[in-house]
């Protein structure tokens, strides 16, 4: 094992000046390994790239690209997960492209995405592997664009090509928002916004100063994925140990050991996937771990739940996994990923709120079992940045206490989304109400709503997807949790709660599947039904017009894996779902493959504006009180499938597509 230190990492303006750099300083550590399963049971098969090949690669695909594309131009990624995938991405970099994070055409389920934003970025070059090659050129046929096959290319193209001189306020890439509550848009990422994210990363969870391994299986087109196992690695020199979404969703113990065979481990997950290695990873799997290595244990959902952490703890402890690892985090694609998060080595920080002081703006505190009490993860203080919260109406700020629409301020917020220009200034432009103490600047509005206390960021929800009868405010992840705890038969993190037009204002439905182990024949649908219309009435004090019962992979879902109640409301009006009590279709709305299928997504959702990372922790710079936390902008010190934990041990794992978090992104 390789257990030398790295050098601190030098003050580079742009990832492939890092790659030149730890070549040079340290041509044989280790940079990237990819573990791969060939086989149901397999230990895994390790290809591993020191910084002198990972270099050397970089450099000749690079010179590739370059004698098919301008400088400047697109080049998609088209690649499954693997050290192609970080090598191409790399090497666009390094040619002075434009890199668009992508996924191959065979990812079932998100075909119409991949064409959507193909046409939007209009890549000049593809990069794609000979194992996917075929199913390239047959969605690009008669378009014009040029194929570059990562593992077709020969060393010796790297020569001895000068490195392009890459201005740090360049476009590095385009980070494609999830479209959870609309068309998928590219986030504008500088290089010089990537490596201050991966910085800003690296010192929230205290793998600035010590070394650390990155241990990931979030798909490398997510902006969760992206950065931490190939922006923050590179960055700090560190090992990236990667492997595919669908091999940990097949057997998740591939994970664990993973995060126990390297030292000062780092890994991240939405809640969904850390529910999931409860409930499948067996007592005999269990008892081979070593986890008490592992530094940080990132959840990037929306909203973390302090149980999921409870829970996993409960799990894992006896297999030496400190308590104190767990790192909610938030974030979104709009400011690269990482904003703020829980940092390693402290308590986690849990807040029993009033729902009914919630429902009315103000985030005041309750007794934890109280049954209407709401319970969030604290999502720590921002990383290098500034977070504000306001009035999204006013645009004033609001105190410590009140809860309005999270704005952020940063070096790493994304110069705006591609060829929108009046919506990048609506979202990136943003400015405080004139005022004694306002902030100044332009803000990025993230379109979710939280609250500061006790200097922590917590995340109650998203503003589009607040839902509002008889002059009530209701957080539909709030309505979808007491949902799914009302009846064993409910599929845990696969449900969409949303308000449609009524005779008489707005009406609430709620279309959720059910577990895997059970098919609608045989369940006894009207008793499930009262059960959660009986459970949503006494928690919120709501009436739920419908509750619709969908198969497996029938809720809509974003490419990242998220659950998407703008398109479940928009296929419910369209009558796709039936009425109460049962589908009309079968599944193939979920957009997403079952597990063993192509590599799927993952990782932190996007807001209004595109998609984060809920939940969150302490950053580098203290919270203050009156809704500010962190530094000034210039400091600058990251495809689960959705909710399984309802389906019992040993039924067949999520689909792979559903691995992704809220990370910004």
């Amino acid at each position: 094992m390789d257990r030398r230190h790295p050098p601190l990492s030098p003050a580079c303006r742009t990832l492939p000046e890092y790659v030149r750099h730890w070549a040079a300083t340290t041509p044989d550590r280790r940079a990237l390994t990819f573990v791969d399963f060939p086989v149901p049971g397999s230990r895994g098969v390790h290809r591993t790239l020191t910084w002198r090949r990972l270099d050397v690669r970089v450099r000749a695909i690079a010179a590739r690209l370059a004698a098919q594309a301008e400088p400047g131009a697109r080049v998609a990624l088209l690649c499954p997960q693997g050290t192609e995938y970080v090598t191409g991405f790399l090497a666009a970099l390094t040619a002075g492209l434009v890199a668009v994070p992508l996924y191959p055409p065979g990812l079932p389920g998100h075909g119409d995405r991949l064409s959507r934003v193909l046409a939007d970025a209009r890549p000049a070059a593809v990069v794609t592997t000979s194992r996917a090659a075929t199913e390239v050129r047959d969605l690009l046929s008669g378009s014009g664009t040029r194929i570059v096959c990562a593992d077709e290319v020969p060393d010796d193209e790297a020569g001895d090509r000068p490195p392009v001189g890459v201005d740090a306020d360049a476009l590095a890439y385009l980070q494609y928002t999830s479209g959870s509550t609309r068309a998928p848009a590219g986030v504008e990422i500088t290089h010089a916004n990537v490596v201050a994210n991966a910085g800003q990363a690296l010192a929230a969870y205290g793998a600035d100063t010590r070394p650390v391994t990155c241990v990931g299986w979030l798909p490398l087109y997510h902006d969760m994925g992206l950065v931490l196992s190939v922006a923050a690695p590179v960055v700090r020199g560190a090992l990236s140990v990667l492997m595919d979404p669908a091999a940990f969703l097949n057997e998740p113990v591939r994970w664990l050991r993973l995060l126990g065979t390297h030292p000062g481990t780092i890994g991240a997950a939405p809640n969904f996937a850390y529910d999931y290695c409860v409930g499948a990873v067996t007592d005999e799997q269990k008892a081979g771990l070593r986890l008490d290595g592992v530094t940080a244990l990132i959840n990037g959902s929306e909203p973390v739940r302090p149980g999921t952490a409870d829970r996993f703890q409960a799990a894992f402890a006896d297999r030496g996994l400190p308590v104190t690892a767990h790192c909610p985090s938030y974030g979104l694609a709009e400011a690269t990923v990482f904003v703020s998060a829980a940092r390693p080595g402290q308590p986690l920080r849990r807040f029993a709120l009033d729902r009914d002081a919630l429902a009315a703006g103000k985030a005041l505190p309750a007794r934890p079992d109280d049954p209407r009490a709401v319970l969030l993860a604290g999502c720590g203080t921002p990383a290098g940045q500034r977070v504000r919260i306001a009035d999204p109406v006013s645009r004033a700020v609001l105190p410590e206490g009140e809860v309005g629409e999270v704005w952020v301020q940063g070096p790493n917020v994304g110069r705006g989304y591609w060829n929108r220009r009046a919506e990048s200034e609506r979202v990136f432009g943003a400015a405080f109400a004139a005022g004694a103490g306002s902030p100044d600047g332009r803000w990025l509005r993230t379109g979710d709503l939280g609250a500061v206390l006790d200097g922590q960021l917590i995340v109650t929800g998203r503003l589009k997807d607040l839902v509002i009868v008889d002059g009530r405010n209701h957080y539909p992840q709030d309505l979808e949790a007491t949902a799914q705890d009302a009846h064993p038969a409910v599929r845990r993190d696969r449900l969409a709660a949303f308000a449609v037009p009524g005779g008489t204002g707005e009406r609430v439905v709620l279309v959720a599947e059910h577990v895997r182990a059970a098919s609608l024949a045989s369940l006894d649908v009207p008793a499930v039904v009262r059960a959660v219309r009986g459970a949503v009435s006494a928690r919120h004090g709501l009436r739920l017009a419908e509750v619709v019962l969908v198969p497996p992979g029938a809720v809509a879902r974003t490419s990242s894996g998220k659950v998407s109640r703008t398109l479940t409301r928009a296929r419910y009006l369209e009558g796709a779902y039936g009425r109460e009590g049962g589908a009309a279709t079968g599944s193939g709305s979920g957009g997403g493959p079952e597990a063993g299928s192509a590599s799927g997504g993952s990782a932190p959702r996007s807001g209004a504006p595109g998609d984060s990372i809920g939940g969150g922790s302490r950053g580098a710079a203290g919270g203050t009180a009156g809704g500010t936390l962190g530094a000034g902008p210039g400091t600058t010190a990251g495809h689960p499938p959705g909710g399984t934990a309802g389906d019992p041990p040993g039924a067949a794992p999520p689909s792979s597509a559903g691995i992704a978090s809220r990370a910004a992104g």
